[in-house]
C-alpha cells in the first residue's frame, strides 16, 4: 500500500486545487488523513512498526503477535490496551507488531519458510488469500480448544469460514479465530449532489439506473461547475488492490454468476456461466472505457480509492471497511451529514443484492514456540466484552462477529448513519462467504487476483470480453488442478 509522495508535497498540490476553494475545513481533514495513511501505508522501508507493548525479541517467553496497522490510530491504541490488559492479568509479556498494509501476508508466509513465525498474526485479507493455503499445508494451529467453549456466540456462517481442511492431516477442523467482520458498501458526497440540486431521494434502487445516475452527475458537474477533473465512480481496476476483485466478486453475484457450488466444484465450464461472466465483464469497463473512472485506477493500491473519494476526485466509491467514514468521525458535520453511505441497488433481475462477508482473523502458526500462552491470548480474545470493548474503543470501523455485541447501542445508533447501515446489512441482509469456504484453491485465485488481471486485459491490452473471459476461465481451472 505504497504512497511514495511526500506530506509536504500532498499539501502543497491540495492547496492549489480550484475544487477545494470551497472546502478549506474539509481540506485540513483530508491532508491530516492523508499524512496519517502515508504514515501507515508506506512500505518503501518493508519495516516492522512495533508498539508500546513489546519486550526484548531476545526473550523466548515473550508472545509474539503480528497485527495489521489500523485505519486510524484509535484502532493501534485499542489493539495496545487490549495486550496491555492481557498482559497484566496474566504476567505475560508481549510484543506487538504492526504490519503495514498488505505486506504483512507475504512476510508472514517468507517467516514461515525461514522458520522463524510470530506466535499470532491478524491480517485484513489473510482469510481469503492466505489463510485458507496455510491450513490447507499445515501450517496453521487447530484451535477448536478456544472455538468450542464459546461456538454458540458466533453465527454459523463465522464457523464456516474457519473451519478449514488441513491436508496435511486429512481432516477438516477450526485454523482461524473471528474477529471481526465487513461487507461493501457505497460512500459518496452527499453535498456535492446538493449543490447540483440532487439528493439521495433521487438515486434510483434498480440496477442499470443507480450506476447511470453517477455517470449524469460527473456530466453535470462537469458542465455546469467547469469541474473536468472529477468523476463519477470510483471503480478500482488495479491488479495489485483486493478492492479490485472484493468489488468484482459483487458485480459476479449482482450477474448471478456461480463458480464453484456447494461441494466447491468448479462451474465454468458451463456456457451459461461463461456467458454471465463476460457479461459481468462488459459491464464494469464500459465505465472506464466512457471515461467515468479516473484513469490512474488501473495504479491504484487498497488506500487510493479511499483517497480519490475524500480529496473529492470521485463523488463515489465502494469499499469493503467503513475506513471512509472513520477517517472523518473527528468532524462530525462531515462525517453525519456530508459523507453518505448507500447500499449496493437491487440486482439486474430485480432481486436484492446478496453480500460477500469478510471475517478477519487471528491465527497461530503451527510451528509457535509459545503455544500455551498463544491459546490462552486468543481465548481470553473471544471473550464477549473484551472484543466488544475492544472495537467500540477502535472506532467502530469494524463490525461485531459475536451475537450478543449486536445488543450494544453503539451499534444501532441510527444517528450513526455508516455504522447502523452497515450493520443492518450484515444482520438483516442476504449474505454469503467467498468461494474459499468451499474450496481453498478459490483463495489462490484471489491472491493471484485473476479478476484484475482480467480487467487489465480488457483496458490496457484491449482485447474482447469473450477472450478476457476464456483466459480467466483457463487459468483458474489451472490452479484448481494443482489441488
Amino acid at each position: 500500500m505504497t504512497f511514495k509522495r511526500k506530506a509536504s508535497q500532498i499539501a502543497r498540490d491540495s492547496q492549489n486545487r480550484a475544487q477545494y476553494h470551497h472546502y478549506r475545513r474539509y481540506v485540513f481533514i483530508v491532508l491530516t488523513l492523508s499524512l496519517i495513511i502515508i504514515a501507515c501505508t508506506n512500505t518503501n522501508t518493508s519495516q516492522l512498526k512495533q508498539s508500546s507493548v513489546t519486550h526484548s525479541p531476545t526473550d523466548n517467553t515473550v508472545l509474539k503477535i503480528w497485527w495489521d496497522k489500523g485505519f486510524t490510530v484509535d484502532e493501534d491504541e485499542a489493539i495496545q490496551q487490549l495486550v496491555s490488559n492481557w498482559e497484566k492479568q496474566t504476567g505475560n509479556q508481549v510484543k506487538l507488531s504492526f504490519y503495514i498494509g498488505d505486506e504483512l501476508p507475504q512476510k508472514a508466509r517468507r517467516a514461515i519458510h525461514a522458520g522463524n513465525p510470530p506466535d499470532i498474526m491478524m491480517s485484513y485479507g489473510a482469510e481469503r488469500a492466505l489463510n485458507p493455503h496455510l491450513a490447507w499445508e499445515g501450517k496453521l494451529a487447530d484451535v477448536t480448544d478456544v472455538i468450542e467453549p464459546v461456538k454458540n456466540l458466533y453465527p454459523e456462517y463465522a464457523l464456516q469460514a474457519v473451519n478449514y481442511y488441513n491436508n496435511a492431516a486429512k481432516k477438516r477442523s477450526y485454523y482461524a479465530v473471528p474477529i471481526n467482520q465487513a461487507t461493501v458498501h457505497i460512500f459518496y458526497w452527499r453535498d456535492l449532489l446538493e449543490q447540483i440540486g440532487r439528493s439521495e431521494r433521487d438515486i434510483p434502487k434498480d440496477w442499470d439506473g443507480f450506476w447511470e445516475f453517477w455517470k449524469q452527475v460527473q456530466n453535470h458537474v462537469r458542465a455546469k461547475q467547469q469541474k473536468q477533473d472529477i468523476y463519477g465512480l470510483g471503480f478500482p481496476f488495479s491488479t495489485g488492490a483486493s478492492d479490485t476483485y472484493i468489488f468484482f466478486e459483487h458485480i459476479l453475484e449482482a450477474y448471478d454468476v456461480q463458480i464453484l457450488d456447494s461441494e466447491g466444484k468448479l462451474l465454468i465450464d458451463d456456457p451459461k456461466v461463461r456467458q454471465k461472466i463476460v457479461q459481468a465483464l462488459d459491464w464494469y469497463t464500459k465505465f472506464y472505457q466512457q471515461g467515468y473512472v479516473p484513469p490512474d485506477a488501473l495504479n491504484w493500491l487498497n488506500p487510493d480509492n479511499n483517497r480519490s473519494l475524500l480529496n473529492r476526485v470521485v463523488m463515489m466509491t465502494p469499499n469493503n471497511t467503513l475506513s471512509i467514514p472513520c477517517s472523518v468521525r473527528q468532524d462530525p458535520d462531515t462525517y453525519r451529514h456530508k459523507l453518505g453511505i448507500l447500499k449496493f441497488p437491487n440486482k439486474p433481475n430485480g432481486k436484492p443484492m446478496r453480500y460477500l462477508l469478510t471475517l478477519r482473523q487471528a491465527v497461530l502458526f503451527a510451528d509457535s514456540q509459545q503455544q500455551k500462552k498463544a491459546l490462552d491470548f486468543l481465548a481470553y480474545l473471544t471473550q464477549s466484552q473484551v472484543i466488544g470493548k475492544y472495537l467500540k474503543a477502535a472506532g467502530g470501523c469494524n463490525l461485531p462477529v459475536i451475537k450478543t455485541l449486536w445488543q450494544d447501542q453503539f451499534w444501532k445508533n441510527p444517528a450513526d448513519p455508516h455504522v447502523s447501515t452497515a450493520v443492518k446489512t450484515v444482520t438483516e441482509g442476504s449474505t454469503r462467504l467467498f468461494y474459499y469456504v468451499q474450496n481453498p484453491a478459490y483463495s489462490v485465485v484471489l491472491e493471484k487476483n485473476i479478476w484484475g488481471k482480467t480487467l487489465n486485459r480488457i483496458i490496457v491490452d484491449k482485447i474482447s470480453s469473450e477472450q478476457a473471459t476464456d483466459e480467466a476461465i483457463k487459468q483458474i481451472k489451472q490452479i484448481f488442478t494443482q489441488w
